[in-house]
């Protein structure tokens, strides 16, 4: 078997309805489906039953330890050449297990990734949110874009790495935010080749509201620094600048005629591009509120990473405090 593909679940019934549904579409059929339950309090093994027929799947419960020691668990019960890693809030277009078959026939690799679009069927908020974390003004490009300040580290979302390669590296790490980001940088630390396939997208719903967001955001502003106590070159500018645009909105009182013109450039760049990004799905008053909705998001983003950032590297660089992480009980919330 070429491929299994691996997700953890927490309390997500609905969505991996969506997901297996959208994986019985594929038109490469060579691959198995490993549902990995995380003590969740809302099961999901009626919807697994529902594709029984449809597809070669196997369903898994075990006690709450984290998305990533979850991974671990369904790598270990996998038979698959290569390892595919879904977060249960994915949804995969036919083409997907077929793209990243032509990437790896032409050209061989040890570790994978593919960037992240918005569905049509996404709520305004979801768009907003995979706006902010897909476009160049507020990401840098380095998750999947065209043009990156960075090298692309493939994101648990959407990842694949030869069992082989995954057995040797340990798999995911104890952390609970940044393990993608760690065992990427091991795969890179250990001389396997990882790159890119940009056709092999998923749709990715993230979270549904600001809130929550600014609490997924927050934690991978902490584990940034958590990531950096561990491998000090993966710090690069790019990642500076959340923290740099959440000190510009301090400096507001201060600079006023300097900060405030930027942070009105800023808007307006996010809403326009949102609002024209829309446009060739929605009607323009659909689009206007996207855009509006992606402005709250980029600022929500921003702020969310940046305290976290700034709030990690006081804890840890300046205080000389141990690794923590602001969320970990509620990590699924």
């Amino acid at each position: 078997m070429r491929y299994s593909i691996i997700v953890p679940v927490y309390n997500r019934p609905d969505e991996v309805d969506e997901l297996l549904d959208s994986l019985t579409r594929q038109n490469v059929k060579d691959f198995e489906v490993i549902i990995v339950e995380d003590g969740s309090a809302v099961p999901c093994a009626g919807v697994v039953e529902k594709y029984r027929d449809r597809l070669d799947i196997r369903y898994y419960e075990k006690e709450n330890s984290g998305p990533g020691q979850t991974r671990n668990y369904g790598a270990e019960r996998a038979s698959g050449e290569y390892l595919l890693i879904l977060d249960s809030d994915v949804i995969v277009p036919k083409g997907y297990l077929e793209a990243i078959s032509k990437e790896l026939d032409s050209n061989p690799c040890d570790a994978f990734g593919g960037p992240d679009k918005s569905h049509p069927s996404f709520t305004d908020v979801q768009k907003a949110i995979s706006y902010s974390m897909t476009a160049f003004i507020t990401t840098g490009g380095i998750r999947g874009g065209d043009v990156k300040l960075d090298k692309f580290y493939p994101r648990s979302f959407n990842m694949g790495i030869r069992k082989d390669v995954y057995a040797s590296l340990g798999g995911f790490s104890k952390m609970r935010f940044g393990e993608d980001i760690d065992l990427s940088i091991r795969i890179f630390k250990g001389g396997y080749s990882c790159r890119l396939f940009p056709d092999a997208w998923v749709y990715h719903k993230r979270r549904t509201d600001l809130r929550k967001f600014f609490r997924q955001v927050h934690n991978s502003g902490i584990a940034r620094i958590n990531l950096f106590k561990k491998y000090p070159e993966s710090l690069k500018a790019v990642h500076l600048l959340p923290a740099a645009f959440t000190v510009g909105l301090l400096m507001i009182p201060i600079l006023p005629y300097l900060m405030v013109p930027l942070i009105l450039l800023f808007i307006a760049a996010v809403f326009f591009e949102a609002m024209f990004k829309e446009l060739s799905q929605s009607s323009t008053q659909k689009a206007v509120k996207i855009g509006a909705l992606a402005v709250a998001a980029a600022f929500v983003q921003l702020v969310g990473y940046g305290t976290g950032f700034l709030r990690a590297f006081w804890q840890r660089c300046i205080l000389g405090r141990g690794e923590f992480e602001a969320f970990k009980k509620n990590f699924y919330k």
